[in-house]
């Protein structure tokens, strides 16, 4: 008897389709498909896939990708989003896609869940918004800060103008 955990294949060595059509897959197989995806996120945020961004020490610069759907925050290794640091409960909060809206729900941590440093138990966030759970800081954003862009345009045209009054100069006293 063959073993039911292997998936059917024909003598050609193919997949065979299993009750009414439908493909079965081994969880090798599987495996081997969802690593050539790779990663769906690459790290930016957007309004289709927000970030929470760490702000303090030992979270800067650490980003967590939001999904649809429901994710849990917390110390314990099976959350969504591990954060390790001792004032964070094992199962402290929730945030949840309600149709493009994010709200944050405490679940009944020991530190609390703060938004823009205000205790809550559930709240609808936006863009910028700082979200605390215990000590360890965080910012939701849903684009990327443009200010570093225009610092640079605004640096390149300020030397552009004076290197062209320094021309100037030159010319007239020379």
């Amino acid at each position: 008897m063959e073993d039911p955990r292997q998936t059917p294949t024909a003598a050609s060595g193919r997949r065979v389709a299993g009750p009414q059509g439908t493909q079965l897959f081994s969880a090798e197989e599987l495996s081997r498909l969802a690593s050539e995806v790779g990663p769906a996120s690459d790290g930016r945020a957007s309004v289709h896939e927000p970030v929470l961004e760490g702000a303090n020490a030992g979270l800067e610069g650490r980003r967590f990708s939001l999904r649809a759907g429901r994710q849990t925050i917390g110390r314990r290794g099976d959350n969504d989003i591990v954060v390790n640091d001792p004032s964070v409960s094992s199962a402290h909060a929730w945030i949840i896609n309600q149709q493009g809206h994010y709200v944050v729900m405490n679940t009944l941590s020991t530190n609390g869940t703060f938004v823009n440093d205000t205790r809550i138990h559930e709240a609808t966030i936006k863009h910028g918004d700082r979200i605390r759970f215990g000590q360890a800081e965080f910012v939701f954003l849903t684009r990327e800060s443009s200010g570093r862009g225009r610092l640079g345009v605004i640096a390149v045209v300020a030397a552009l103008v004076l290197a062209g009054v320094a021309a100037l100069a030159w010319w007239f006293l020379s």
